[in-house]
């Protein structure tokens, strides 16, 4: 038991790597500072141009039809529903898929 009670309780330098040397508090402070002076330039870089900061708008449609186009799973004959209407799909699983392969189901008749 007198082993257990003389033992001191784990430091911080017990958890850090050897190979790294411990940080001074100026360091540390001086790191703070660095992180805070970055952080405001880059809020004012945005407030000063905010078109740079802005996500670049998605199309759905360009987004549905590059899935579409990617599915490996797509065989022919199936039928495909957009926002266009229901397509087939007619064509080859050996070959890239086009806008051409996709048929509509009940093409519009022409008077």
């Amino acid at each position: 038991m007198g082993l257990a009670q003389t033992e001191l309780a784990p430091s911080l330098n017990d958890y850090l790597p050897s190979s790294e040397p411990e940080v001074t508090r100026d360091e540390w402070r001086q790191r703070i500072e660095d992180a805070r002076r970055r952080a405001k330039d880059v809020l004012r870089e945005r407030r000063e141009h905010p078109e740079l900061s802005k996500p670049i708008p998605v199309d759905p449609d360009l987004v549905a039809t590059e899935s579409l186009l990617n599915d490996e799973s797509l065989q022919r004959g199936d039928i495909v529903a957009t926002k266009k209407g229901m397509f087939v799909y007619k064509g080859r699983s050996d070959q890239p898929r086009r806008d051409e392969d996709f048929v509509p189901v009940n093409p519009k008749s022409v008077r």
